[in-house]
């Protein structure tokens, strides 16, 4: 985000942390936020009325208000019309802003049912597996198939395998990917699940699995470059050959011999 969405950004996380301490229906609030988010999404003259920068706070408050009231819970219509009353940069942060708002709030659930570190494993294997299946991440793709029927097929992926956290976020990310890959909207959530545990999320390459000595020690080293506590996601490659890659949001160190192997190639063929 930039310029003042950023600041709109914080108001609105302000706002929910203080709901969130004042016992709201964590689960609803999300229901109600992603309701939202979805007619927002699908109404590009709203989306322009309510994000509007150079429009009038208290009338975009009272077009968010009118528009969803009594169709959504209390909580929800509060964090909408503080939203609608901000400067965005980009209609766009708007609607992300209010899809981060309600995937935090499942997250803040199975947090505070002790379970949020399981989610967001869950999550991560969710879409390891997806990755792996080319005519499982096919179908959970395609535009051309139904939105509900691939809600199905992750249920039927998930069924006694997930907590409930993780497959109502999963059938989300197929649901409704609002214009993103699959993969990308999985790891937009796996972020938030991350800051909502104030933790780093490494995802580390290798050709053959960490001992747990080993992924000790990336830790530690991890969390002193970092300065805060990092979590480990791992995937197995044989196609790195040797060595490590690790991803931290947007920075990769790679050390992985194909990676030397491709440097290499490229200095002789000069391509």
């Amino acid at each position: 985000m930039r310029g003042s969405s950023r600041g709109a950004a914080a108001t609105v996380q302000e706002a929910f942390d203080a709901a969130l301490s004042g016992g709201v229906d964590r689960s609803g609030l999300a229901e109600d936020l992603f309701a939202i988010t979805s007619v927002v999404d699908g109404n590009a003259s709203l989306r322009r009325a309510l994000a509007d920068p150079s429009g009038e706070p208290a009338a975009k408050r009272a077009l968010a208000e009118r528009l969803f009231g009594g169709k959504v819970g209390d909580g929800a219509i509060g964090l909408v019309a503080l939203a609608a009353e901000q400067r965005w940069a980009d209609e766009r942060d708007f609607s992300d802003t209010l899809e981060s708002t309600a995937v935090s709030s499942l997250l803040a659930r199975a947090e505070a049912e002790g379970r949020i570190d399981d989610v967001e494993d869950q999550l991560f294997r969710f879409e390891r597996i997806v990755a792996g299946d080319t005519a499982l991440r096919d179908t959970l793709s395609s535009r051309n198939t139904d939105g509900e029927g691939k809600a199905g097929v992750v249920a039927t992926l998930l069924e006694g395998k997930a907590h409930p956290e993780t497959v109502r976020l999963a059938q989300q990310a197929v649901r409704v990917p609002r214009g993103r890959r699959l993969d990308r909207v999985l790891a937009a959530y796996l972020d938030l699940a991350a800051k909502r545990r104030d933790e780093l999320t490494a995802l580390v390459t290798v050709a053959s699995a960490l001992t747990e000595q080993q992924a000790a020690r990336l830790r530690t080293q991890l969390e002193t470059m970092y300065g805060k506590s990092v979590s480990l996601q791992t995937v197995v490659d044989p196609h790195v050959l040797g060595g490590i890659r690790v991803q931290v949001g947007d920075e990769v160190m790679d050390g992985t011999i194909s990676r030397r192997i491709d440097q290499a190639r490229r200095h002789v063929t000069g391509n």
